[in-house]
């Protein structure tokens, strides 16, 4: 019987099961270690938080992201951005040195067994018992492309996280809806390796970045505009450093603030990339879609001048650059009694508690993006992970009724000299 039984390998559930580790819980850890960065972002992309705020969470601080550039000959500076094949080795480095040993099968389903604790099933039927439950499920369940699309196969229209890379769009003409900095960014590789690519934007004007303030400023610059792990100004601070005191607003107020704080916008290094080699429909949303011979036929309203005039538009591919929603119904891999009865906010996204327990299956923690409109817009981010392994950790201890006990703790080499980083 495991303490926790943690399902994802990200940066949510590495940095979970590492302080897990370390409080001497009985942990296990299941996932392909940094999936979605490894297979689910093409190649060229960079990290759009700063590098000093992308860290994953040990207890001690040790398994750093500078530490890890570190060793690879690199410096990780304020105001330069990480690619992401760096970021997604920095994982695996330390899912090596901070963490139990990965279990890389998937999770197939996770079920609540009477008087209490969860029973987990392996893709391959391995059934294992466990008193608590961490869900770090990432994004990937959570993929929202516009029902305009409905119907038409994968072939013409993908979301932009289904690409590890985007070579096949080479010497093709794809559309890219979407206004932010996914969108931005896919929209600029397509048009630097030759593809014919346009942006469909519902907003008016796309909004850009600013480029960060330096990290050493003057003192009344930090006071009236202090750098937080979600940018600069007072706002974002709370956002990012007060995830605790965010739980404690009104449920509505923290739902409007996770739908709208920190919008769809593009970092500041890609605006002169797409700037001059992309075309920007502003203003257009497509209302239909069907499949014609050679691609995709779209009708795009057009709200441009304001009169709403649809239009239509042919295009080889699709690429649905449009988010996520990370709402109970779409966590396939709780059983069915357990989904059906988990408690959701008006928004469909899983409540959860002071620990990140959900308030309807005592012993189910949740974690990542499911967690935004509880703990706010952080935990749309790596920096969210900090908070939500120490305060989740703790949560589970409590739901144990226990302190430090024996278990699964990490090896000498993550607790002496650090292993070499893997060129």
């Amino acid at each position: 019987m495991y303490d926790l039984l943690v399902v994802g390998a990200g940066p949510y559930g590495l940095s979970i099961a590492s302080h897990a580790a370390a409080a001497g819980l009985k942990v296990r850890v299941f996932g392909r270690p940094m999936a979605s960065w490894r297979d689910h972002m093409p190649r060229g992309m960079f990290l759009k938080s700063e590098p000093w705020a992308s860290n994953l969470s040990d207890p001690e601080r040790r398994w750093r992201l500078d530490v890890y550039c570190e060793g690879q000959g690199v410096t990780a500076r304020h105001g330069e951005p990480i690619p992401v094949e760096m970021f997604a080795e920095y994982g695996l480095w330390f899912a090596r040195n901070a963490v139990p040993k990965v279990d890389e099968r998937t999770v197939a389903r996770v079920t609540a067994l009477r008087p209490g604790g969860f029973e987990t099933v392996t893709e391959d039927g391995e059934v294992l018992p466990s008193r608590t439950v961490a869900l770090a499920v990432g994004v990937m369940p959570f993929v929202e492309i516009p029902s305009a699309f409905d119907g038409l196969s994968p072939a013409l229209v993908s979301h932009s996280s289904h690409h590890g890379d985007l070579d096949r769009f080479r010497g093709k003409d794809v559309t890219v809806v979407g206004g932010g900095q996914a969108a931005l960014e896919t929209a600029a590789l397509l048009a630097e390796q030759g593809t014919r690519v346009r942006v469909l934007a519902r907003a008016g004007e796309l909004r850009w970045n600013d480029v960060p303030p330096p990290w050493r400023r003057p003192w009344w610059q930090s006071a009236r505009s202090p750098h937080s792990g979600l940018g600069c100004g007072w706002r974002n601070w709370f956002y990012a450093e007060r995830a605790g005191l965010f739980r404690r607003l009104p449920e509505p107020t923290r739902a409007r603030i996770a739908a709208t704080a920190l919008g769809p916008a593009g970092a500041w290094w890609v605006r002169d990339r797409v700037e001059p080699a992309v075309e920007v429909l502003l203003a257009h949303e497509v209302a239909a879609a069907r499949e014609v011979s050679g691609g995709v036929r779209l009708d795009v309203l057009d709200r441009a001048d304001g009169a709403g005039v649809l239009r239509t538009l042919e295009t080889e591919h699709v690429v649905a650059a449009t988010g996520f929603r990370a709402t109970g119904d779409r966590l396939g891999l709780l059983s069915e009694s357990l989904r059906t009865a988990l408690a959701t906010g008006a928004d469909g996204t899983p409540a959860a508690g002071r620990d990140f327990e959900s308030p309807s299956h005592p012993g189910l923690f949740l974690a990542g993006l499911v967690t935004a409109s509880a703990f706010g817009p952080a935990m749309r981010f790596v920096h969210g992970a900090t908070y939500t392994a120490g305060a989740l950790v703790r949560g589970v201890r409590r739901r144990l009724h226990t302190g430090p006990r024996g278990g699964v703790v990490p090896g000498p080499a993550r607790h002496g000299t650090p292993e070499p980083v893997r060129r």
